[in-house]
Protein backbone atom coordinates (compact mmCIF):
# COMPACT_ATOMS: atom_id res chain seq x y z
CA UNK A 1 0.00 0.00 0.00
CA UNK A 2 0.96 4.09 -0.10
CA UNK A 3 0.42 6.03 2.05
CA UNK A 4 1.07 9.98 2.31
CA UNK A 5 2.60 11.52 5.88
CA UNK A 6 0.72 14.68 6.37
CA UNK A 7 3.21 15.90 8.75
CA UNK A 8 5.08 18.84 6.69
CA UNK A 9 9.25 17.71 6.42
CA UNK A 10 11.40 20.38 6.40
CA UNK A 11 39.32 21.45 -26.36
CA UNK A 12 41.85 19.11 -24.47
CA UNK A 13 43.95 20.82 -21.86
CA UNK A 14 47.10 18.94 -23.11
CA UNK A 15 46.73 20.58 -26.63
CA UNK A 16 45.81 24.27 -25.28
CA UNK A 17 49.25 23.67 -23.24
CA UNK A 18 51.01 23.20 -26.03
CA UNK A 19 49.10 25.44 -28.32
CA UNK A 20 50.20 28.65 -25.18
CA UNK A 21 53.70 27.06 -25.06
CA UNK A 22 54.08 27.61 -28.89
CA UNK A 23 52.58 31.08 -28.89
CA UNK A 24 54.56 32.31 -25.88
CA UNK A 25 58.28 31.49 -28.34
CA UNK A 26 56.77 32.47 -31.33
CA UNK A 27 56.09 36.12 -30.10
CA UNK A 28 59.34 35.87 -28.40
CA UNK A 29 61.43 34.74 -31.31
CA UNK A 30 59.40 37.97 -33.57
CA UNK A 31 60.25 40.32 -30.63
CA UNK A 32 63.72 39.46 -30.90
CA UNK A 33 64.15 39.55 -34.59
CA UNK A 34 62.82 43.01 -34.54
CA UNK A 35 64.70 44.65 -31.94
CA UNK A 36 67.87 43.38 -34.08
CA UNK A 37 66.17 44.92 -37.37
CA UNK A 38 65.45 47.79 -35.43
CA UNK A 39 69.37 48.09 -33.94
CA UNK A 40 70.93 47.35 -37.67
CA UNK A 41 68.03 50.18 -39.23
CA UNK A 42 69.51 52.73 -36.07
CA UNK A 43 73.14 51.83 -36.92
CA UNK A 44 73.26 51.75 -40.36
CA UNK A 45 70.42 54.87 -40.73
CA UNK A 46 71.72 58.12 -42.95
CA UNK A 47 72.12 60.54 -40.65
CA UNK A 48 71.17 63.71 -42.83
CA UNK A 49 67.89 61.55 -43.36
CA UNK A 50 66.89 59.71 -39.62
CA UNK A 51 64.60 56.81 -39.22
CA UNK A 52 60.90 57.95 -38.62
CA UNK A 53 60.59 56.66 -34.69
CA UNK A 54 57.32 56.81 -34.28
CA UNK A 55 56.44 53.84 -36.75
CA UNK A 56 58.79 51.38 -35.12
CA UNK A 57 57.37 53.19 -31.46
CA UNK A 58 54.27 51.90 -32.34
CA UNK A 59 55.20 48.36 -33.17
CA UNK A 60 57.08 48.14 -29.94
CA UNK A 61 53.72 49.25 -28.41
CA UNK A 62 52.09 46.05 -30.01
CA UNK A 63 54.19 43.70 -29.64
CA UNK A 64 53.78 44.70 -25.47
CA UNK A 65 50.01 44.41 -25.62
CA UNK A 66 50.25 41.40 -27.53
CA UNK A 67 52.73 40.27 -24.34
CA UNK A 68 50.07 40.98 -22.05
CA UNK A 69 47.26 39.77 -23.58
CA UNK A 70 48.50 36.15 -23.44
CA UNK A 71 49.64 36.82 -20.18
CA UNK A 72 46.28 37.34 -18.99
CA UNK A 73 45.20 34.37 -20.99
CA UNK A 74 47.68 32.26 -19.15
CA UNK A 75 46.07 33.96 -15.83
CA UNK A 76 42.78 32.94 -16.91
CA UNK A 77 43.38 29.53 -17.59
CA UNK A 78 44.66 29.24 -14.21
CA UNK A 79 42.05 30.51 -13.07
CA UNK A 80 39.69 28.04 -14.69
CA UNK A 81 42.12 25.43 -13.51
CA UNK A 82 41.87 26.13 -10.19
CA UNK A 83 37.91 26.70 -10.00
CA UNK A 84 37.30 22.52 -11.77
CA UNK A 85 39.81 21.23 -8.90
CA UNK A 86 37.59 23.32 -6.56
CA UNK A 87 34.50 21.16 -8.42
CA UNK A 88 36.21 18.20 -8.18
CA UNK A 89 37.18 18.62 -4.40
CA UNK A 90 33.50 19.51 -3.76
CA UNK A 91 31.83 16.93 -5.18
CA UNK A 92 33.83 14.14 -4.08
CA UNK A 93 32.92 15.55 -0.61
CA UNK A 94 29.40 14.24 -1.41
CA UNK A 95 30.54 11.00 -1.57
CA UNK A 96 28.27 7.93 0.64
CA UNK A 97 26.37 11.33 1.96
CA UNK A 98 22.42 11.37 1.79
CA UNK A 99 21.11 14.37 0.05
CA UNK A 100 17.77 15.23 -1.27
CA UNK A 101 17.58 16.37 -4.95
CA UNK A 102 14.47 17.57 -7.46
CA UNK A 103 13.94 14.29 -9.51
CA UNK A 104 11.42 11.54 -9.65
CA UNK A 105 13.10 8.61 -9.28
CA UNK A 106 13.82 6.41 -6.37
CA UNK A 107 15.13 2.81 -5.15
CA UNK A 108 12.81 0.42 -3.53
CA UNK A 109 14.43 -1.44 -1.08
CA UNK A 110 13.51 -3.10 1.80
CA UNK A 111 10.22 -3.16 1.32
CA UNK A 112 9.81 0.74 1.18
CA UNK A 113 10.29 3.47 -1.39
CA UNK A 114 9.80 6.89 -0.84
CA UNK A 115 9.26 10.85 -2.70
CA UNK A 116 8.56 14.39 -1.49
CA UNK A 117 5.80 16.00 -2.94
CA UNK A 118 5.60 19.86 -2.79
CA UNK A 119 2.35 21.72 -3.74
CA UNK A 120 1.51 25.61 -2.77
CA UNK A 121 -2.36 24.42 -1.78
CA UNK A 122 -4.49 21.59 -1.39
CA UNK A 123 -4.89 19.36 -4.32
CA UNK A 124 -6.52 15.92 -5.38
CA UNK A 125 -3.25 14.31 -6.36
CA UNK A 126 -3.03 11.00 -8.96
CA UNK A 127 0.14 9.10 -8.20
CA UNK A 128 1.70 7.10 -10.96
CA UNK A 129 4.67 4.42 -9.67
CA UNK A 130 6.28 2.51 -13.19
CA UNK A 131 9.05 0.15 -12.84
CA UNK A 132 11.91 1.69 -14.66
CA UNK A 133 13.19 -2.13 -15.85
CA UNK A 134 10.15 -3.17 -17.67
CA UNK A 135 8.34 0.05 -17.88
CA UNK A 136 5.56 -1.25 -16.57
CA UNK A 137 2.92 0.60 -14.08
CA UNK A 138 3.50 -0.85 -10.85
CA UNK A 139 1.15 1.23 -8.79
CA UNK A 140 -1.74 4.17 -9.14
CA UNK A 141 -3.87 6.14 -6.34
CA UNK A 142 -5.38 9.27 -5.54
CA UNK A 143 -4.42 11.22 -2.39
CA UNK A 144 -5.45 14.30 -0.51
CA UNK A 145 -2.15 16.62 -0.20
CA UNK A 146 -1.67 19.51 1.84
CA UNK A 147 0.05 22.70 1.11
CA UNK A 148 3.96 21.95 1.82
CA UNK A 149 6.09 19.40 1.63
CA UNK A 150 4.81 15.97 2.67
CA UNK A 151 6.50 12.88 2.44
CA UNK A 152 5.00 9.59 0.07
CA UNK A 153 6.00 6.63 1.00
CA UNK A 154 5.48 2.90 -0.98
CA UNK A 155 5.55 -0.42 0.46
CA UNK A 156 6.01 -1.87 -3.03
CA UNK A 157 2.41 -4.11 -3.11
CA UNK A 158 1.02 -2.73 -6.75
CA UNK A 159 -3.03 -2.55 -7.15
CA UNK A 160 -3.62 -6.23 -7.84
CA UNK A 161 -1.53 -7.04 -4.84
CA UNK A 162 1.55 -8.26 -6.32
CA UNK A 163 4.92 -7.41 -4.68
CA UNK A 164 6.97 -5.57 -6.69
CA UNK A 165 10.51 -6.27 -6.77
CA UNK A 166 13.41 -3.88 -5.22
CA UNK A 167 14.87 -1.78 -7.67
CA UNK A 168 14.78 1.66 -9.21
CA UNK A 169 11.11 3.21 -9.56
CA UNK A 170 10.04 6.53 -10.77
CA UNK A 171 6.60 8.62 -9.61
CA UNK A 172 4.98 10.61 -11.76
CA UNK A 173 1.87 12.80 -9.75
CA UNK A 174 -0.74 15.38 -11.43
CA UNK A 175 -2.75 17.68 -9.03
CA UNK A 176 -6.40 19.65 -9.29
CA UNK A 177 -7.55 21.95 -7.12
CA UNK A 178 -10.96 21.67 -5.53
CA UNK A 179 -12.21 23.75 -8.90
CA UNK A 180 -10.85 20.86 -10.88
CA UNK A 181 -8.26 23.24 -11.78
CA UNK A 182 -4.38 21.83 -12.78
CA UNK A 183 -2.23 22.52 -9.82
CA UNK A 184 2.00 22.13 -10.30
CA UNK A 185 3.15 19.69 -8.11
CA UNK A 186 6.97 18.78 -7.77
CA UNK A 187 8.98 15.73 -6.43
CA UNK A 188 12.10 15.21 -4.73
CA UNK A 189 13.96 12.32 -3.87
CA UNK A 190 16.25 11.45 -0.72
CA UNK A 191 19.29 9.34 -1.20
CA UNK A 192 22.68 8.18 -0.89
CA UNK A 193 25.01 9.99 -3.42
CA UNK A 194 27.21 6.57 -5.47
CA UNK A 195 29.73 7.94 -6.90
CA UNK A 196 31.30 11.23 -8.94
CA UNK A 197 31.62 11.38 -12.49
CA UNK A 198 34.61 13.65 -13.24
CA UNK A 199 35.25 13.40 -16.63
CA UNK A 200 32.16 16.10 -16.93
CA UNK A 201 32.21 19.78 -16.51
CA UNK A 202 30.88 20.19 -13.99
CA UNK A 203 31.18 16.74 -12.26
CA UNK A 204 28.03 14.75 -12.06
CA UNK A 205 26.67 12.94 -8.95
CA UNK A 206 25.17 9.12 -9.67
CA UNK A 207 22.13 8.95 -7.33
CA UNK A 208 19.83 6.42 -7.84
CA UNK A 209 21.28 5.40 -11.00
CA UNK A 210 20.65 8.94 -11.74
CA UNK A 211 22.99 11.63 -12.91
CA UNK A 212 22.87 15.17 -11.24
CA UNK A 213 24.62 18.36 -11.69
CA UNK A 214 25.49 20.02 -7.77
CA UNK A 215 23.39 22.86 -8.31
CA UNK A 216 20.26 20.23 -8.52
CA UNK A 217 21.43 19.34 -4.43
CA UNK A 218 19.15 21.32 -2.20
CA UNK A 219 19.47 19.88 1.61
CA UNK A 220 21.89 17.10 2.41
CA UNK A 221 20.81 14.71 5.52
CA UNK A 222 22.38 14.15 8.67
CA UNK A 223 22.72 10.41 8.99
CA UNK A 224 20.06 8.83 11.33
CA UNK A 225 17.95 12.09 11.04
Amino acid sequence: MAAINTTPIPASSAASVVSGTVDNATIANNFNTFLQLLTTQLKNQNPLDPLDTNQFTQQLVQFAQVEQQMKSNDQLAALVSLEKSAQATTALAYVGSTVVVDGSTTRLSGGQASWTLNVNKPVSATIVIKDDATGQTAYTGTFAVNPGAQRFTWDGHGNGGKVWPAGSYTLTATAVDANKQSVGISTEVEAIVDSVDLTQTPPLLSINGQDYSLDRIKRIVRPGA
